[in-house]
């Protein structure tokens, strides 16, 4: 027992990275916000949103929020603009979150990697809500931080939407957060 224990602060300690790993986003106070940051408030958006999801397994939904930018605990974030299209991100994030990974027992393990390739091949209704959320709560997080004065808004304005298009709750929360984003685009100039 006292192994696997071990194991398992060894990867608690590692994931503890994700605390000071930076994403493009600054918050409200104009600090750059963090990976942990971002995933805190996204499964905050889970909990309270769940209920007007009542198809989709909550708990499911919620730890699949919890894991999806785990393999971003050593190599950091890549802005969606800054995307090399011709990079496999998907790749590298699993190599990392298998490395990451690697201290665990085989039952964690197994299942955080079974939760991020679900999560990455938008296999499940909890998977698909889960991309919708995560391009949701990104967006909205532009519309609060501080952003930097050449901040391309215009680009948040399709960022995801092949995600959150998803159904009409989601449609619904990426209108009011385009609203959100063309005001702040308005300001900006």
């Amino acid at each position: 027992m006292q192994d696997r224990l071990s194991q398992i602060l060894t990867f608690l300690q590692t994931a503890e990275s994700l605390k000071s790993t930076l994403r493009s986003a600054h918050t409200s106070s104009g600090r750059p916000e963090s990976v942990a940051e971002h995933t805190w408030r996204l499964c905050l958006l889970v909990m309270v949103l769940a209920p007007e999801f009542p198809e989709v397994d909550a708990h499911r939904l919620m730890k699949i929020c919890l894991i999806h930018d785990l393999g971003e605990a050593l190599q950091g974030d890549i802005p969606a603009p800054l995307q090399d299209p011709n990079f496999d991100k998907s790749q590298s994030e699993r190599e990392d979150l298998l490395e990451l990974l690697s201290p665990l027992p085989e039952l964690q393990r197994g299942e955080i990697l079974e939760l991020w390739e679900e999560y990455e091949q938008a296999a499940t209704p909890e998977a698909k809500l889960a991309k919708a959320f995560d391009k949701l709560e990104t967006l909205l997080q532009h519309t609060q931080g501080q952003n930097p004065p050449d901040f391309d808004y215009a680009f948040n304005l399709d960022y995801g939407r092949r995600y959150t298009e998803l159904n009409v709750q989601t449609r619904q929360l990426r209108a009011w957060i385009d609203e959100e984003t063309r005001k702040r685009d308005a300001e900006s100039r």
